[in-house]
């Protein structure tokens, strides 16, 4: 377990007002871009969180070019790439085979490259931000039900306190307390397969140079470098321990990619399954949807993070310059377009059925050597699409 410090540690919280003109709901990196957006434009936020403490693992570790670009207009852009690690290379193998390799220099971004950083240090230096603007996160304050009138919204917190807010947004994850109050669906599915996750400390032979996407009969393995000597595994997993060890990983490796791995220790590691869904609506009156409350999709590209802070961005500037129902006409084609792509990949990258993959490790060296096809993908994978 990773005990690192992330500056997400709580402090004492003020009592709980009794009312603010827009509650937030869950202090991820969604809800943590929403409030410094609004704190920003000197608009009153409430930003709840049921954990106590922020936490020091996490699944996210890829901040994309676009997602740069937002953080560089919230004044967080600087610290954190300072905590990360600059990667332009993203590389797709079958087992000692590459297949393509794309760069993501030369895009039309001031951050062509994406930076890979766990998600709590992402987490705590916009936490740093909100508190340089005055605000904070109330914790541990469980969100149970929500109510809205004419005039605006009633929250019920676990405890019994209330707090009224002219708007609320949920960004309580999948599970979404506030969704479930607004009565919005969530239409997809889950993917057959588990996935398991583990930060490691490893030699790797492609180096700490490229993020790594492995084919593989069983399923696909994406390895990408972290700061601090540490490496991100993310595998497609049928039996998947909940705590996997370094000789599972090891193992996994070994199949997967031979010859290529020799792990040493398991920082962090759990197990997941992957979701593709679509909140049918992003609001219902004065409750609003963002991040993981709004969509779900594969690890694949690493685009779920960075969808949800660029949601909270949006619906911040929404509120601020009185345009609400411009958010969820530009957000919500965003997701689907997010999720039919990351569909895609996991797709391609995870068929068995050997026509199918002969046929793909036959046309992606083809087609990735066409200059308009690489440009393309990596400016997905980057996000730009979604400016």
């Amino acid at each position: 377990m990773d005990t690192t410090g992330t500056g997400t540690a709580a402090r004492t919280s003020a009592a709980l007002p009794a009312a603010t003109h827009v509650a937030i709901v869950g202090a991820g990196p969604t809800g943590l871009a929403l409030a410094v957006t609004l704190a920003e434009a000197g608009i009153e936020c409430v930003l709840l969180d049921k954990l106590a403490e922020g936490a020091n693992t996490s699944r996210a570790g890829v901040v994309h070019a676009r997602t740069l670009e937002v953080l560089d207009t919230l004044g967080a852009s600087r610290p954190l790439i300072e905590r990360g690690l600059i990667v332009d290379r993203f590389t797709v193998r079958d087992g000692r085979r590459t297949l393509a390799r794309m760069r993501f220099a030369g895009l039309p971004t001031p951050h062509p490259y994406t930076l890979l950083v766990p998600q709590y240090e992402t987490e705590a230096v916009l936490l740093e931000r909100l508190r340089a603007l005055g605000g904070d996160v109330h914790r541990p304050y469980e969100v149970t039900g929500a109510t809205q009138d004419d005039d605006g919204v009633t929250l019920t917190m676990a405890t019994g306190e209330t707090l009224r807010a002219r708007y609320a947004v949920g960004a309580d994850g999948m599970h979404s307390a506030v969704r479930e109050a607004a009565g919005i669906g969530f239409t997809g599915s889950a993917y057959p397969q588990s996935f398991v996750l583990a930060d490691v400390t490893m030699d790797w032979a492609p180096g700490r140079d490229e993020v790594s996407l492995n084919f593989h009969g069983d399923g696909l393995v994406v390895v990408a470098p972290l700061p601090q000597d540490r490496y991100r595994v993310v595998a497609i997993a049928d039996e998947a321990p909940g705590n996997p060890d370094a000789a599972y990983v090891q193992a996994l490796l070994d199949a997967r990619a031979p010859g290529q791995a020799r792990v040493t220790s398991v920082v962090w590691g759990s197990h997941f399954r992957v979701h593709h869904r679509v909140a049918d609506a992003y609001r219902a009156g004065r409750l609003l949807l963002a991040g993981d409350a709004a969509h779900v999709h594969s690890p694949a590209g690493g685009q779920g993070m960075n969808t949800g802070i660029q949601d909270g961005y949006a619906l911040g500037r929404a509120l601020a310059e009185d345009r609400l129902d411009s958010y969820e006409a530009t957000r919500r084609p965003v997701a689907l377009r997010v999720v039919a792509f990351t569909d895609r990949m996991t797709r391609v990258a995870t068929t068995r059925r050997a026509p199918a993959r002969a046929l793909r490790d036959l046309l992606l060296p083809l087609v990735s050597r066409i200059p308009a096809v690489r440009t393309r993908l990596t400016t997905e994978l980057a996000e730009l699409n979604y400016r």
